[in-house]
């Protein structure tokens, strides 16, 4: 049986001649960290004084023997970052050049001093591009020529720490015989059956060549058995009447235990084990009247997709901890996210991200590592991305949740759209990668899931990458130059990318930001804004809707809160009104990798920001929206779940006092997946110009409003409010905050980390009409100051 000896303890990081404890799996950074010969990159404006650790070659040393009683012992590096050297009793064992990849070494017999020296990502990115030549890329770094996780190189929500070090774990694997190299379950269903064909590669020792080995693989009770004298073997297992997996919100996520174990005789070699699901995933790309479709299928149901963009949820990617992706994973399941996509800057995740996403019904898209740069297709760098595509599509393909690949993030869209077409001249820039290399070994090994060439991508270069009625969109207009309503001038097929900016939480603010003093401008908070004008644009977005605040950070604060809910609510309610022509909407984007003033639902300490509670309410099975329409107002239910939705509206116009001025309800059945849509009657229809009168649709709980002028131009009263503080019966760490509104009070707000830094609040905006009765949760603060907490409260004034 294969014995396997963990190489995590007892290794030194070389620095300035000194052997420094390292951590292993980790990097350079954390471990000067640990070292407290580093300051925290993340605090002020730290980045730029830790650059010089990018710029210079680092050596990891430990110990080892190989001495075995097996005929094989293997050096095994799950990953390295990036460009190695690694040396065994000072001879080489060998090179690497890709984070993304793991690799394996003879050592057999072998013992003594390893070391393992980094070069610097930069100098061997530039030697590569004097071999290939330049490319364009949207940021100046040299990214693309090298296959490491882009992002290390700095983003418009990111920090440039370009990172080295043993960032997965390393091992001895001793062995005698044969070993399990590779195995790929391939899962198909039929209306009676699961079938799995197990598709295994060993490798055979010299003296295991040519004999008789045994596979046997089991799972829900079906067994199936080979036995095979060369290098592979096929196992077919038939399950009858599997329970079906399920995307979260459409059925269950039941899991199986495949096993495979490769024996000789009565020996047991080895042994390989996952777990699978049984279902089927399609991708529809069926034209139509309205262009072409883009729609995922699972288990024959049509879904529309509720999206989150996922990014590296560390800047150093070893701190993510199995425990954190549960957390962070969990967070988008609550928020009603039943897609991730694992965007193609950064990394293809641990094992367990996949393993939870399993668990929790959250389908993933998984981008190929390509991102908004023209990438060279010749050697080296050709080689390494045939090696790592294929390593990885192997690795993730036993997940149930794993439902679509996807070739790069914007790359066919900055090829035909951002001048670098001329400028290549001819020059290979990443297209023989996603137009061709790609999808064949997708077919090759994975035939059961769909691939897509790009995001977004029109489906031909006929049509121009980024077409909204054809394919994936990603809309950025909007957030760049335009105001969040005009999200409502197209219906595309599949929105992949769309957001809007604000700053993280205070309390992430006042930890990152130590002893300043905050406001939009100030150093700490500029040097945390890594947009393009990313200022610029928060404030004209907030301007368009209401009085900038001159001088009063806070407000500031809560107003760019509050517009970065309302537009990714102006589009997701739009777009999902629209269902089935538009298939999904993935908003930029679920995490942050640091503190920063980004697009995020959940800022950089894991703090949750209105966004996230508004996603909530935007991504359940049903939702009610007012929709501004050229024929006047429509109240619109969505029913996404499986049953139908019987219910009752009601509609009121009621004017700034709280008077109502008309009523109507009525009964309606939505069946399920679809959406029902009524205009407004004249009988409670405001006027186009009314500053003093909007609607108000009510039903089974839910809620919609609907003004029909601009927040500017709105005749708000002075809101009037009531706060009182109720302890919760059995829960010390917790109270209820209970505001009574005694005027109209629109999007009030509690910033929980006012009270205490770590406090939670249950709800995010919430508008109140005279007389009713708010009841927020608060956990992590048990006080009973009501004038601390109606310092925490915000909400829209007068202009």
């Amino acid at each position: 049986m294969k014995d396997i000896t963990l190489l995590t303890k007892g290794w030194s990081l070389h620095h300035e001649g000194k052997a420094l404890s390292a951590e292993v799996p980790g990097c350079v950074h954390t471990d000067l960290l640990a070292a407290g010969l580093l300051p925290d990159p993340y605090i002020g404006t730290n980045e730029l004084d830790v650059a010089w650790v990018a710029e210079r070659p680092w050596t990891y040393s430990t110990q080892i023997d190989a001495a075995t009683t097996h005929e094989r012992t293997d050096l095994v590096f799950d990953g390295l970052d990036t460009a190695t050297e690694i040396m065994l009793d000072g001879a080489e064992l060998g090179r690497t050049r890709n984070m993304h990849r793991g690799y394996r070494f003879d050592v057999t017999g072998r013992s003594g001093e390893l070391t393992v020296r980094f070069l610097s990502a930069y100098a061997e990115a530039e030697a590569v591009r004097e071999r290939t030549g330049d490319r364009p890329n949207v940021y100046p770094a040299p990214s693309q020529y090298i296959r490491k996780m882009a992002c290390s190189f700095g983003w418009d929500w990111g920090p440039t720490l370009v990172t080295a070090g043993i960032w997965r774990p390393v091992r001895l694997e001793h062995w005698s015989t044969a070993r399990v190299a590779r195995v790929r379950p391939v899962v198909t269903v039929t209306e009676a059956a699961g079938r799995l064909e197990v598709h295994l590669d060993v490798e055979r020792s010299i003296a295991g060549d040519g004999r008789r080995l045994t596979a046997c693989a089991t799972v829900a009770g079906a067994r199936a058995e080979a036995h095979f004298t060369g290098a592979r073997a096929v196992l077919t297992l038939d399950v009858p009447d599997p329970a079906l997996w399920w995307p979260r919100g459409y059925g269950e996520q039941p899991l199986y235990d495949l096993e495979l174990t490769l024996s000789e005789g009565q020996g047991v070699l080895d042994v390989w084990r996952r777990r699978i699901g049984f279902r089927t995933v399609e991708l529809d790309r069926t034209p139509d009247e309205f262009g072409t479709a883009f729609t995922l299928v699972v288990n024959g149901v049509r879904v529309f997709a509720r999206g989150v963009n996922w990014i590296p949820d560390d800047a150093l990617p070893s701190r993510v901890t199995a425990e954190r992706y549960r957390r962070r994973l969990t967070q988008a399941a609550e928020a009603n996210v039943d897609l991730v996509r694992v965007w193609g800057g950064g990394i293809y995740e641990d094992d367990s991200f996949y393993d939870i996403c399993d668990e929790l019904g959250l389908m993933v898209w998984q981008d190929f590592l390509f991102a908004c740069a023209a990438y060279p297709e010749e050697q080296p760098l050709r080689g390494e991305v045939e090696a790592e595509a294929r390593e990885n599509v192997v690795r993730l393909m036993p997940h149930p949740s794993l439902v679509l690949w996807n070739g790069n993030n914007e790359n066919l869209w900055g090829f035909r759209d951002w001048g670098w077409e001329p400028e290549l001249a001819g020059d290979s820039w990443g297209g023989g990668y996603y137009l061709d290399l790609l999808p064949r070994l997708v077919a090759e090994l994975d035939p059961t899931r769909p691939y897509t060439a790009g995001s977004p991508w029109s489906g031909s270069w006929e049509r121009h990458p980024n077409d909204p009625a054809h394919g994936t969109h990603h809309s950025w207009e909007v957030w760049n130059r335009r105001d969040y309503a005009e999200y409502r001038d197209s219906v595309p097929r599949f929105v992949a990318e769309f957001g809007w900016q604000a700053p993280p939480a205070l309390s992430t603010l006042w930890r990152a930001l130590p002893g300043e003093t905050l406001s939009p401008g100030s150093p700490g908070m500029l040097h945390h804004q890594k947009a393009e004008d990313g200022n610029g644009k928060l404030d004209r977005g907030v301007s368009r809707h209401f009085d900038l605040p001159e001088g009063d950070f806070d407000r500031w604060h809560y107003l760019t809160q509050v517009v970065q809910a309302r537009a990714v609510a102006a589009g997701i309610e739009h777009w999902r009104a629209h269902w089935p022509v538009c298939a999904g909407t993935v908003v930029w984007q679920l995490n942050d990798c640091w503190p920063v003033s980004s697009w995020s639902a959940i800022d950089g300490d894991g703090r949750l920001k209105p966004l996230y509670h508004e996603l909530r309410r935007l991504y359940a099975d049903r939702l009610l929206t007012i929709q501004p329409d050229p024929g006047g107002p429509t109240v619109t239910l969505v029913n996404q779940s499986a049953h139908p939705w019987t219910t009752s509206v009601t509609l009121r116009r009621l004017t700034t006092d709280g008077s109502e001025t008309g009523r109507i309800t009525w009964d309606v059945e939505i069946a399920p997946r679809t959406v029902a849509r009524t205009r407004v009657s004249p009988k409670v229809a405001v006027a186009p110009g009314a500053d003093k009168e909007f609607l108000v649709a009510d039903a089974d709980g839910l809620r919609a409003l609907h003004i029909a002028v601009a927040d500017l131009a709105f005749d708000y009263p002075r809101p009037r409010f009531d706060v009182r503080i109720d302890p919760v019966d059995g829960q010390g760490d917790r109270v209820d905050v209970v505001v009574t509104a005694h005027t109209l009070v629109r999007d009030l707000l509690l910033q929980p980390d006012r009270l205490a830094p770590d406090a939670t609040a249950d709800r995010g905006l919430i508008s109140l009409l005279p007389g009713e009765e708010a009841r927020i949760r608060v956990q992590g603060w048990t006080g009973h100051d009501v004038q601390a907490v109606r310092a925490a409260l915000f909400c829209v004034e007068p202009a």
